[in-house]
């Protein structure tokens, strides 16, 4: 555990010496923190640890093996042990708001956002295309989906 903290440390002290705001150092970070999601095998849910679980008072940020015993599934009430770990992302995500999917293999060429684009990537401003324009559902209201 020591030697992930001062790897972290070392990350951000080196994003805080060059000037950077350290964004393109989080996916290096969740990695070595092992903030990796998880699926639950019961329902598909992906908790995603960026994401923590609100619902249940779980901070965003708190990795999967960091969560409390009694933790379910706030779907469908599985416990701990019926979650595999996510592999490989597709990198699609879901507006809970619609059900609308972002695909960054597809992007939204109609809105200027080409193929290839990583959600991650998309300008802060972002909304959902479907319900977006009603509701000013931005990208808060996506989550990972596989």
């Amino acid at each position: 555990m020591r030697g992930r903290k001062n790897y972290i440390k070392g990350l951000i002290t080196t994003a805080q010496s060059t000037g950077t705001n350290g964004t393109c150092f989080i996916e290096e970070i969740l990695m070595a923190r092992g903030m990796q999601p998880y699926k639950c095998v019961v329902c598909g849910y992906i908790y995603e640890p960026e994401r923590g679980e609100p619902g249940q008072k779980i901070p965003p940020g708190t990795a999967f093996e960091e969560l409390p015993a009694d933790y379910v599934c706030p779907v469908c009430g599985a416990g701990p042990r019926s979650f595999l770990i996510l592999a490989e992302r597709s990198g699609r995500y879901l507006c809970v708001a619609c059900g609308y999917i972002y695909d960054p293999e597809r992007g939204e060429p109609r809105r200027g956002i080409a193929a290839g684009t990583a959600f991650r990537d998309l300008p802060d401003e972002y909304t959902c295309p479907v319900c977006g324009a009603y509701a000013k559902v931005g990208k808060q209201a996506f989550i990972a989906i596989d």
